[in-house]
């Protein structure tokens, strides 16, 4: 990773507190950090994305704002995930999407959505389009199946592989080292750390969400938006199961595995947005970087309306509404599987490569090994 003021920022913070350490059982970050006597870039990228945004250290520092060493480390690691994330985006040349996020999530949102709708309204009549229809197939007289299955997999596959390319960048920037500790013991211990949001409780009592109060509310929340997020694409698996393999057209009743799913997840993920949304307008603007509200919002709001778009269009799917709802859903669907790579959403992925890296060096047989 290069040098700039984001990283001397987070150093010149690190070096503080691992000659303080008074917040050394309060998450991953301050063991991990207790190992190290020097702070490379990549040291200080695999810091920052381990770093939960929990604020404790914040309002424990005794060197916080208005002291006069100013340590904020939140901010500072906010501000160089970001910029870890610009560094290790693919293709290179889009790493630039990361700077003014919250307007490119805008336009391509309009963009998908105006292309989604102009092609509907020139592929069928007009009555096909703000007609009701029900039954077998009904979903497939607005939009045909083949549209839906190719725009779906181009933008979907594409998603996978920048994230894919961004996390392989990660790791050997990072922890490249370490590959051959990684084995499946590993990758449980990591896997549990994020499947529990562990790092959210901060030092157990949960995160500092407003103030120096503590409170489980952002842990839970993030748990309905993933559990959410999950359940829906679980429901898109399963009617990809019935559709191909079993030849059961959609629309499915309400109460079958694909709907259930898919309701239970697009209400999981409406909550867990809307929360996390409202905690972002009331949480304390201190510990945080406000430059970077934009993007996180921006993504919060386009996964709120995929969700509400979803219950919509199930609550509304035997009515003359179905055919917009439906363009429109699949426009914002289509929109978050394009900014994936280049938004807040690729920190689980950077994250989930920071908990597999901590657990390979923080395994039993190795506790006591110091990076030099």
């Amino acid at each position: 990773m290069r040098d700039g003021d984001a990283i001397d920022e987070a150093r010149r913070d690190m070096e503080v507190c691992n000659a303080c350490r008074y917040c050394e059982g309060y998450c991953a970050v301050f063991p991990a950090m207790e190992l190290r006597r020097e702070f490379s870039n990549a040291d200080l990228s695999y810091l920052a994305n381990l770093c939960h945004d929990c604020r404790g250290c914040f309002y424990a520092c005794q060197y916080a704002p208005p002291h006069e060493f100013n340590i904020n480390l939140p901010q500072a690691f906010a501000r160089l995930r970001v910029e870890s994330y610009r560094e290790y985006a693919w293709p290179g040349p889009l790493a630039a999407l990361f700077r003014r996020n919250g307007v490119i999530v805008s336009l391509v949102v309009a963009f998908a959505l105006a292309g989604v709708l102009l092609l509907t309204t020139e592929l069928q009549t007009p009555s096909a389009v703000y007609g009701p229809h029900t039954g077998t197939g009904a979903f497939y007289a607005v939009i045909p199946l083949g549209v839906m299955i190719a725009a779906g997999l181009t933008t979907f596959g594409y998603a996978v592989l920048a994230l894919a390319m961004g996390y392989a960048r990660f790791w050997r920037d990072t922890a490249a080292g370490l590959s051959q500790r990684v084995d499946l013991s590993v990758w449980r211990r990591a896997l549990g750390a994020a499947a529990t949001l562990r790092n959210l409780s901060g030092g157990g009592f949960g995160c500092n969400d407003r103030d120096e109060s503590f409170s489980g509310m952002r842990r839970w929340l993030h748990h309905a938006m993933f559990y959410g997020f999950v359940a829906c694409f679980a429901a898109t698996c399963v009617a990809t199961v019935y559709h191909h393999v079993l030849g059961w057209v959609a629309p499915y009743p309400l109460f079958s595995v694909p709907v259930v799913l898919g309701t239970v997840g697009g209400i999981g993920l409406l909550i867990g947005t809307t929360g996390l949304l409202i905690l972002k307008i009331v949480r304390d603007p201190v510990p945080g970087a406000r430059e970077l509200l934009g993007g996180d919002v921006a993504l919060l709001l386009l996964l709120a309306a995929v969700a509400a778009t979803g219950l919509l269009l199930l609550a509304l799917r035997d009515g003359a509404a179905m055919g917009v709802l439906l363009a429109v859903h699949l426009g914002f669907v289509l929109a978050l599987f394009l900014v994936l790579p280049y938004g807040k959403f690729v920190h689980g992925i950077y994250r989930l490569g920071a908990l597999v890296h901590y657990a390979a060096e923080t395994a039993p047989a190795r506790s006591e090994r110091v990076i030099e």
